[in-house]
């Protein structure tokens, strides 16, 4: 992907040239203190959420810059101020923290219009897991998310905007609080997005089951990791179709799977 060309770094007042970041999938920018990358459906509104949040004692975010026209976003590039850390996918205890401080901090804000109107492989297997939107899928998905599928119940949980992909997009300094990057905005209850968290532990960063123990007490935990592992296999088959399904993806699953039908029960 080409990075921004002289008139975005212009519109939001960069000099330096723009170098390609490591993360982000090879698709964000650094010029000086500022990250680039192409904008979305939700950049603009996600820059009126982050700039006007208090600064927290409990997570840190990356402030959005402004362009030189007051909008966020210029020739279809969105702006945001570096912020320092790195990721640490071994300290999802302190993910899952500063992400409920976080969700406290946003619990107030109205559904946002394209929650509805989003149609990707992470927004449609999310529809899937509750059950808002059908898909039959593969046989390899089907055969592995059967179980799931038949223990999943109803739920009476107030939704809000959550974070939906915690565990690699919280960053970690010394002597500062966690920092939650890169916000894929989802409408759902905020235990969903801390069971996404941990399965993610569980079935891709080495995490122990431990991790889901710590926090079954959030309300309908069981539920919550049924929905959140459809989501996620949902997500890879409409992505990635049967070939998705190599015996390693296979046994990330389904040692978590177990595990999430032993708390629904």
């Amino acid at each position: 992907m080409d990075g921004p060309e002289e008139q975005v770094l212009a519109a939001f007042g960069l000099s330096e040239p723009a170098v390609r970041l490591a993360g982000g999938q090879g698709q964000t920018w650094r010029s000086g203190g500022v990250v680039l990358k192409r904008a979305d459906s939700e950049s603009a509104w996600r820059g009126d959420v982050l700039s006007a949040l208090p600064e927290s004692n409990d997570f840190r975010v990356p402030r959005p810059v402004r362009a030189a026209s007051g909008e966020w976003v210029a020739f279809g590039w969105e702006a945001n101020e570096l912020v320092a850390g790195a990721t640490d996918v071994r300290r999802q205890d302190e993910v899952l923290f500063a992400a409920a401080a976080f969700h406290e901090a946003v619990a107030g804000l109205p559904r946002p219009d394209f929650i509805d109107t989003r149609h990707d492989p992470w927004c449609d297997g999310d529809r899937v897991a509750w059950r808002e939107q059908t898909y039959d899928g593969t046989s390899p998905y089907a055969e592995l998310v059967g179980p799931l599928v038949d223990a999943w119940r109803p739920v009476d949980l107030v939704a809000q905007a959550v974070h939906g992909d915690l565990p690699g997009n919280v960053m970690f300094a010394d002597g500062l609080p966690p920092a939650i990057i890169d916000w894929p905005v989802y409408w759902r209850p905020t235990a969903w997005a801390s069971a996404v968290a941990v399965a993610d532990a569980l079935c891709w960063y080495g995490a122990e089951p431990g991790l889901a123990a710590r926090w079954a007490h959030l309300p309908e935990w069981g539920q919550m990791l049924i929905r959140a592992l459809i989501y996620r296999m949902t997500t890879d088959d409409l992505a990635g179709g049967a070939a998705t399904w190599t015996d390693a993806r296979v046994a990330g699953y389904t040692p978590v799977i177990a595990l999430a039908l032993a708390y629904s029960r």
